[in-house]
């Protein structure tokens, strides 16, 4: 099932999406119309995963028959980020040969030679993102006043629908509640000064509109296997990049059993596999200009377009 949340005549709603995103199913206003009542789990994305998987099934029904007066056609809703609140985001670095490739273009410009380090091999290693910077698709990326070098990063990522402590590998699969796409956007110039200092990144990555998410969530039961996605980066409709889910070094069932060792992880986080191979203009030397559209598409999800604007 593919859920996002979307504005309809100024009010925040949650849906179920249908024929590829040209439709959506109003949950509130299908249980409405069901039962007559008023449902708290269908209030926001947070409260419909915090409902488990007697929620999810309910939703189901409602999408097998949905009731036409709860029925919108997309041009009529506006689409935001599909948990525009998440109660964390965390970002890992996962892809080998996106370190690979950034460290190449890092020796390019300095002529130092760069080697990803033994503990990046060891351990699944991440930042923690601004959660109040969230939008979804076809919203404006607004590019940071102190930057000059703006780039986009094509990210899987997963949203936890369980709560847990000191999780263990072979069980990690269960607390996921779903996929979207990340654009983790970078304004390239600042972060490196910053990481020089050993600390970060900081507002290289936290500025508003910085972190993208969507176009919806797909539940975990409907990808298939999530390391089988192709994954595409296009700009202005050109293909810049892209790979395979199939090259994470470290799967989310490593960095759910990492993260929360000795660590309450809380349904409704958000946890980025960091940037597929080539998905990013940092690898390749090229970087984008006020203006450029920027679609990311992950295969069996959809696509996450949006404008990058000075």
């Amino acid at each position: 099932m593919k859920l996002a949340t979307v504005e309809v005549q100024g009010r925040r709603r949650i849906g179920a999406v249908l024929d590829q995103g040209a439709t959506l199913l109003d949950l509130a206003a299908a249980h409405q119309a069901a039962t007559g009542a008023v449902s708290p789990h269908f209030v926001d994305m947070l409260a419909l995963i915090d409902g488990g998987a007697a929620v999810l099934a309910l939703a189901r029904t409602y999408l097998a028959a949905p009731p036409a007066t709860a029925l919108s056609p997309s041009s009529a809703v506006r689409w935001l980020a599909p948990l525009p609140e998440p109660r964390q985001i965390r970002d890992c670095l996962a892809f080998e040969d996106h370190l690979k490739n950034a460290f190449a273009q890092a020796e390019k410009l300095t002529g130092r030679p760069q080697a990803i380090p033994p503990v990046w091999y060891e351990r699944p290693l991440y930042y923690k993102a601004n959660r109040f910077s969230v939008i979804g698709t076809d919203q404006e990326v607004r590019w940071p006043a102190y930057s000059q070098v703006m780039d986009f990063e094509l990210e899987l990522a997963c949203i936890l629908g369980r709560t847990g402590v000191d999780i263990p590998r072979a069980a990690a699969a269960q607390y996921i509640f779903g996929f979207t796409i990340f654009n983790d956007c970078s304004a390239r110039d600042t972060q490196f000064q910053e990481m020089a200092g050993q600390l970060g990144p900081a507002k290289g990555k936290d500025f508003d509109t910085g972190n993208v998410f969507g176009p919806w969530i797909v539940t975990a039961d409907d990808i298939g296997d999530p390391y089988q996605l192709a994954m595409t980066a296009r700009v202005n409709g050109e293909v810049w990049g892209g790979g395979s889910s199939s090259a994470m070094h470290h799967r989310f069932e490593d960095i759910i059993a990492f993260i929360s060792q000795s660590e309450t992880l809380h349904a409704g986080e958000i946890i980025g596999s960091g940037t597929v191979g080539t998905g990013c203009g940092l690898e390749l030397g090229r970087f984008l200009q006020s203006g450029d559209v920027v679609e990311l598409e992950i295969e069996r999800i959809g696509v996450l377009r949006n404008r990058f604007v000075r």
